[in-house]
């Protein structure tokens, strides 16, 4: 979903490094304990009473995307919760792009800030926790502390611990599940594209009248990697495969071509004839509520009903996802590895993760943002909180959501080759 946005991403010491960090360690754990908030890592023997001690009545900065009205108050909603229960002061800090974050992140840990970071909690995925993996700026193995990870089911769904196919190392606990959903004026036409194939066709229909953002935006390469996945779908499980590995110049030359032939065609019959592209799904959304777009995507299908309840959308908005596969992930949310307030971040995850919060999330009304949780781990009470039939459905809510095919995100490096290459391939127009 979006999730929320561009979705980025122990060397064992030789022996003296060892000592010296095993003596530093010892030393951090004192001084955590002394103030009440435990650096995460020091943490991964400690009780989950303990947990809770130590991270009451503190302030827990959550860096997340603050592009949607709805998510925003969704989060504001949490804030009253855990305020309630655990005297946490959440304090949302809206990111435009996740980037932000990590860049916080690595600039704390090159200036030799290990203990006292600004981010407490990150809502991530794909390229930003591959990089911040890679540069050892998560707090690994705490996600196995939170008693509601279990409802998860994490044995039986290898999804919850794997970002983009990326083991996550318990450095990320999962928040929920998004899918690219298309969304359409139905006065402006009734007969939408179904699959890629004719979504080629209806453009040269309808010139002007469908476009995606610059990569990279978040979405722009969440469409690129849809069609990409559906372009090769003729090819050898050998080939086809190749996606799901960190991108090499021999797999980018079998399967990138298509993506550029096809996008060649397209691009002289989208919006302003496909030399302007603009940067964010928040402009697609504003160009189909001016009438200037009859066609766009996103990765937050809940924020069409509720744009067309604020008026920011038509009433003839209607909403779907491609029969050829929906391409779907899972977001997470990680803590830093220098989070200031560690203990407090597990607490809000673990509300995160509760029943009733996830349910709350699922609400069309709230946001829609599909449950990690699995139904076979809940009570028969918690169970019937899920259930759609008691929950809205504005005629603008997903129609055929069954019968599309859920559509595996590519290893997180192709986001940035296929980036990369098209801003030196079509960014020249801009």
């Amino acid at each position: 979903m979006r999730f929320a946005k561009w979705m980025l991403f122990s060397k064992t010491p030789k022996p003296i490094v060892h000592i010296i960090a095993t003596t530093a360690l010892i030393i951090s754990v004192c001084a955590s304990l002394w103030t009440g908030e435990a650096d995460a890592k020091t943490t991964s023997s400690a009780t989950w009473s303990d947990i809770e001690a130590r991270g009451i009545n503190q302030d827990v900065y959550f860096h997340a995307w603050g592009g949607d009205p709805q998510i925003n108050r969704y989060i504001q909603w949490v804030a009253k919760q855990v305020k309630q229960q655990y005297q946490i002061n959440l304090h949302h800090v809206k990111l435009t792009d996740t980037s932000e974050a990590v860049s916080r992140v690595l600039a704390e840990k090159s200036a030799g800030n290990n203990t006292q970071g600004q981010v407490d909690l990150v809502w991530i995925n794909g390229e930003n926790f591959a990089a911040m993996a890679k540069h050892q700026l998560l707090a690994p193995n705490w996600v196995a502390q939170l008693p509601n990870f279990s409802l998860t089911d994490p044995d039986n769904n290898p999804a919850m611990t794997r970002d983009f196919g990326v083991p996550t190392q318990g450095m990320e606990a999962p928040w929920g599940k998004a899918a690219l959903t298309f969304y359409y004026d139905s006065l402006a036409t009734q007969s939408p594209p179904q699959t890629l194939q004719q979504l080629s066709e209806w453009v040269k229909q309808h010139p002007g009248r469908f476009t995606y953002p610059k990569p990279p935006d978040f979405l722009a390469t969440s469409f690129l990697k849809y069609a990409l996945i559906v372009l090769n779908n003729a090819q050898p499980e050998a080939i086809k495969n190749r996606l799901y590995q960190p991108a090499t110049a021999q797999s980018q030359a079998l399967l990138l071509p298509v993506l550029w032939q096809y996008l060649d065609e397209l691009h002289p019959y989208l919006w302003r004839k496909g030399r302007h592209f603009m940067s964010s799904g928040m402009e697609l959304r504003r160009l189909i509520g001016d009438g200037e777009l009859a066609l766009a995507f996103t990765f937050s299908a809940a924020e069409i009903p509720a744009a067309v309840a604020r008026f920011e959308l038509p009433d003839s908005s209607r909403s779907y996802r491609m029969q050829d596969g929906s391409l779907s992930n899972i977001h997470f949310i990680a803590i830093p590895y220098n989070a200031a307030h560690a203990n407090s971040a597990k607490l809000l995850v673990n509300f995160l993760l509760s029943p009733r919060a996830q349910a709350k999330k699922q609400q069309p009304s709230v946001w829609g943002d599909i449950s990690v949780l699995a139904t076979s781990k809940l009570t028969a009470e918690q169970q019937a909180w899920f259930n759609p039939s008691a929950q809205s459905h504005p005629s603008a809510t997903i129609a055929n959501q069954a019968i599309s095919p859920a559509l595996s995100e590519p290893d997180p490096s192709w986001s940035k080759v296929i980036a990369k290459l098209w801003l030196e391939r079509y960014g020249v127009m801009q």
